[in-house]
């Protein structure tokens, strides 16, 4: 049996692409989830240095003035903002997992970074798959990302967005026994009355949905749109019409589905905190687990690739054999 304990998920706007500014604030918001008690916080997708809502309310062609300074605030594994936040998580002692663009030799990722409460990273993962127009900003992930990890709370995953919404997604992280989940997203603040699936309806309900299909806490943060951010994004009467403040919607969902904590008014930011009992999993496992008891392998199964696909594989990669010592010592051989 495990102890309760509490999560927190944050709701709130990043210093729109000011990354120093952006890590200056979610340290604010570790500190308070950490005084309140929280062993968890989980932060939006992209919280830094914001989600670039440009994207979604002009063409590209004319938005491209935004991506020399996303790219310089997208921040960068080792930079000074990466070891602040490692530092934060250590000196509150506390599990971070934040939303982040992450900048890699120029390519940005959607991505989320879980450190410890040591201080240590425990897992630097990409979205998969870019949605819709994030795909003039960001690249792909790939299988090794998709994975669940043992912490000193629980076995812990982590998505983003409309990841929720694949369910071959699903499945790969339900089959790894994950019990606490982190589902993070931006607002819901774009389009609003005029596509659904980009709405808090949906969006939600993908998370409840993910809490019960895998039989897990599902901690879905979510992010606002700020005054300051209207106004920097929305120079015509169009935009202004197209991007809404607010759009805050963080959630946390039991197994069961039952919503938990207190929520947040959409244009109201802070921590939404809740205490999660893990030995509630094995209510909804004895009910429906859908790798285990109540799957059908003879039926249906997921292929699953779980290998990272570099784009430049050295020759002198862990997998290459002097074909000699393939034949002298078989048992050398890496297993697939």
């Amino acid at each position: 049996m495990t102890t309760p304990f509490k999560v927190a998920a944050v709701q709130a706007s990043p210093i729109f692409m000011n990354l120093d500014a952006s890590v200056d604030k979610a340290i604010g918001l570790i500190a308070e989830a950490a005084a309140q008690g929280a062993k968890l916080v989980a932060f939006p997708e992209t919280f830094l240095p914001g989600y670039p809502w440009y994207i979604w309310l002009d063409a590209p062609a004319l938005t491209m003035h935004n991506v020399p300074v996303y790219a310089a605030n997208s921040i960068k594994v080792g930079s000074p903002q990466d070891k602040r936040l490692a530092e934060a998580a250590r000196a509150h002692g506390i599990h971070v997992v934040m939303g982040l663009s992450w900048n890699e030799n120029g390519t940005l990722y959607i991505a989320q970074w879980h450190y410890g409460p040591d201080g240590e990273v425990l897992s630097r993962r990409k979205k998969l798959k870019a949605t819709h127009v994030e795909r003039t900003v960001y690249g792909e992930g790939d299988g090794s990302d998709m994975r669940v990890y043992d912490t000193d709370l629980g076995r812990v995953g982590a998505l983003c967005c409309w990841e929720h919404i694949h369910p071959l997604n699903k499945y790969a992280m339900f089959s790894q026994n994950e019990q606490i989940h982190i589902g993070a997203w931006p607002s819901f603040s774009v389009y609003e009355g005029g596509a659904y699936a980009l709405g808090p309806e949906v969006n939600t309900s993908a998370s409840r949905m993910y809490a019960v299909e895998g039989q897990c806490f599902v901690i879905a943060p979510c992010a606002t749109v700020s005054d300051a951010m209207i106004e920097a994004l929305c120079d015509t009467p169009v935009k202004q019409q197209l991007l809404k403040r607010g759009g805050g919607y963080a959630r946390i969902f039991a197994p069961d589905g039952s919503l938990l904590g207190t929520n947040l008014a959409p244009d109201e930011e802070g921590l939404v905190i809740a205490e999660i009992d893990l030995n509630m999993i094995a209510i909804g496992k004895a009910a429906a687990d859908p790798c285990g008891h109540y799957a059908r392998p003879d039926v249906f199964r997921l292929m699953f690739n779980r290998k990272p696909a570099p784009a430049v594989m050295a020759f002198d990669n862990e997998f290459a054999r002097p074909l000699e010592a393939d034949v002298e010592s078989p048992e050398t051989t890496p297993a697939e």
